[in-house]
């Protein structure tokens, strides 16, 4: 057995798969911002014995989690101290000189403040050159009275990032050496370990960000790994990578940068696999929990991957899956400005209190209270009737902070606030998609998250779009990915040489030490050498240019030369992909060579439920239920958990589970495939008839 788990800001979801039998269990409980390990232990707890099962059972555990991203969005990380080259106190305020996207025509919208203030910034006497030669060896006494200061004011946290140290970091080394000799308490954070590659802002920055985020997060993995082993012994921790790979407690307690944005990434790997399963190789995942809107990109039946992106403003240079997300959920908070009109978000109610139909304190009105109200969520099911909602307290909230300010009645304002956060998830969605050049009318929809399936399809409506796919188990979708995920570490070594300049051999020699310092890691981790899989790639780009291309770089045996002028032809065609142009008769440069260790584990086996001639549905109930393009209908109400692969039904109707609910508008059609997704197409739509809805009637057209 393999348990995941995914800490939200409103929820924790966990999935438990039992490889012998193929049975998938899961539950939901929720979030304690207080601390987060109760929660956790709580859903635990509960999830064990609907498997029968003790922790003895369990082989491992891969834990995703928004406490990074929530210390980031709150600024409530560690107190840090930078320690970098004399010169280059104020890389992190003097940043790219870029304005960001939402101020280009406001004069009050500026760049974050950086996680160090100026006063922690400090420096020390010492150069290296470009090819990594000590040009001017470090002053100790300088490092010394540094570290001292940074003492004195007490940071938990200590970055060392120095120019050119991805070349030769002997001088970060030693200054390492001297924090551990004067100021032992100080957690350090060296460049040329989380972050040894080129751009002295964004690697300054991420080398930042794991110093904030290190003394907490480490806390809370100790704490957690703690009270894990009190109550169940020995227990194998992992924790989940922006990557969309895993990595052992131990690592992640020095790799805190990492974990950031790691339950999206989870929930990206489960879209990829569950497009497969559907036959569709581009697909747009969304998740929509309580407190945010996550989109994620899968092409070619993968999902993307980027060697650097952005934490709430600032830059970071790891491996992430591309993820773009808002603040849109359930919890969004509806609120009027200054001028009157309604807005939704990006504050949201979270778990404590939570939306006002929760009863437990919220008075605010939210997605939630708003779908309450418009019959769109069954009161006396929520959770499978875990937790009841309070209709009159979600309208009451709405009434007094929407309604009556915009003299109109409780219905409208809820229809009202619903309409406002489709159009910022639609808005979400376009930066992700059709911003990047892609034609989202390609692509299948896929919504997951608690309150995912509420809105997918009017997404997939107002964006152009013909088919949604709603996975079983929905709600904890990112767990899933999370307990799917293979372990994984990445390496990287800038080399920024000329393509006149490239040779085989070259390469080969500095992918070797790469592998050989991965494959001793994954040892370390006690993964088998049979399950050691390695990834290789290189960063090009046109000389001149000033970003590049991730192209990959994977021979069957040793690099030679004709590996490198392929992967050269890949970065023309990939550029013309991208960018509409290429130029093979340009000289291109490498910049970078990745390598990524994957320590592959046991694919999931879902059941294949193939039923060919089921009877018609049977609904529980009908009832109003309002429909963004059509108003209040009539809608009939269908128990998941009772649905057969093969059947069909028409909207409008509510598909009813235990942890989520998908809303099916007038003229679109829905059936149930042999993996239990529901895939729901527009009825108007060419062959969209109920028989050639049946979901295996297309994979059997497409075959032929």
């Amino acid at each position: 057995m393999r348990l995941g788990i995914d800490v939200g800001g409103t929820f924790t979801d966990l999935v438990l798969i039992d490889d012998d039998t193929g049975s998938i269990y899961y539950t939901k409980t929720l979030t304690t911002p207080e601390d987060l390990a109760h929660g956790v232990l709580r859903g635990v707890e509960r999830i064990l014995p609907m498997a029968s099962a003790a922790m003895r059972d369990v082989d491992y555990i891969v834990h995703g989690t928004t406490i990074g991203t929530n210390a980031l969005i709150e600024r409530k990380g560690a107190k840090v101290g930078l320690i970098t080259t004399s010169g280059f106190r104020d890389v992190l305020e003097i940043a790219r000189v870029e304005r960001p996207d939402a101020g280009l025509y406001d004069i009050n919208v500026d760049l974050p403040e950086p996680l160090v203030p100026r006063y922690l910034r400090l420096e020390v006497d010492e150069r290296i050159g470009a090819q990594g030669e000590v040009v001017r060896a470090l002053d100790e006494a300088s490092a010394r009275r540094v570290v001292e200061q940074l003492k004195a004011e007490a940071v938990e946290g200590i970055a060392v990032c120095l120019l050119f140290s991805f070349r030769n970091p002997v001088h970060e080394q030693m200054i390492s050496s001297i924090c551990r000799e004067l100021y032992p308490e100080a957690i350090v954070t060296l460049s040329s370990q989380v972050a040894p590659e080129f751009r002295e802002f964004e690697r300054t920055s991420t080398t930042v960000i794991n110093a904030y985020l290190l003394p907490l997060t480490g806390r809370y993995i100790d704490s957690l790994d703690s009270q894990m082993r009190s109550k169940y012994g020995q227990v194998d921790l992992r924790i989940m990578q922006a990557s969309g790979g895993a990595m052992t407690a131990q690592a992640a307690k020095s790799h805190a940068v990492h974990m950031v944005n790691s339950g999206p990434a989870g929930g990206a790997l489960a879209t990829a696999l569950f497009g497969r399963l559907a036959g569709e190789s581009k697909v747009i995942g969304v998740d929509m929990g309580g407190t945010s809107f996550d989109v994620s990109l899968v092409v070619d039946g993968q999902p993307r991957l980027k060697s650097e992106g952005e934490f709430e403003g600032f830059p970071v240079k790891i491996p992430m899956i591309d993820v773009e997300g808002i603040g849109a959920g359930g919890g969004s908070i509806a609120w009027l400005d200054t001028g009157g009109a309604l807005n939704v978000g990006p504050h949201s109610a979270g778990a404590n209190p939570g939306p006002a139909c929760y009863a437990r304190g919220g008075a605010l009105p939210t997605v939630t209270d708003a779908n309450l109200i418009l019959g769109r969520l069954n009161p006396d099911y929520f959770l499978g009737a875990e937790m009841s909602l309070d209709v009159e307290l979600a309208r009451e909230a709405v009434q007094r902070h929407v309604a009556d300010r915009m003299d109109i009645t409780p219905d409208e304002a809820a229809a009202g606030i619903l309409r406002v956060v489709n159009a910022n998830m639609v808005r979400g969605i376009s930066v992700n998609t059709t911003q990047k050049g892609h034609d989202v009318r390609e692509f299948s929809l896929l919504a997951f998250g608690g309150a995912g399936p509420l809105h997918a399809v009017e997404l997939a409506q107002e964006l152009g779009m013909s088919r949604v796919i709603v996975p079983p188990f929905c709600s904890v979708f990112s767990a899933f990915g999370a307990v799917a995920s293979n372990v994984r570490h990445d390496y990287v070594r800038t080399v920024a040489l000329a393509q006149a300049k490239v040779r085989a051999s070259t390469l080969q020699s500095l992918f070797g030490e790469l592998e050989t310092q991965a494959r001793r890691q994954l040892a370390d981790e006690n993964v088998p050498e049979t399950n050691v899989l390695i990834q290789r790639s290189a960063d090009l780009r046109y000389e001149g240019q000033s970003y590049e291309l991730t192209i990959p770089l994977d021979p069957a045996d040793g690099l030679v030369e004709q590996d490198v002028e392929a992967v050269i032809a890949d970065f023309h065609r990939w550029h013309q992909r991208l960018y509409e142009y290429s130029d093979p008769a340009e000289p291109v440069e490498f910049i970078s060579l990745r390598l990524a260790a994957i320590g592959v584990v046991p694919e999931v086996e879902l059941r294949h439920q193939p039923e060919e001639s089921p009877p018609p549905p049977e609904p529980k109930a009908l009832r109003p239920v309002y429909f963004i393009e059509t108003g209040l209908r009539d809608a009939q109400v269908y128990e998941r958990d009772g649905l057969l692969p093969g059947q069909r039904f028409l909207g409008p109707c509510l598909i009813e589970e235990k942890t989520s609910t998908t809303v099916i508008p007038p003229a679109w059609l829905g059936a149930v495939d042999d993996y239990r997704s529901l895939i729901i197409t527009r009825a108007s739509s060419k062959g969209s008839t109920p028989d050639a809805l049946h979901p295996r009637a297309e994979r059997k057209k497409a075959k032929v």
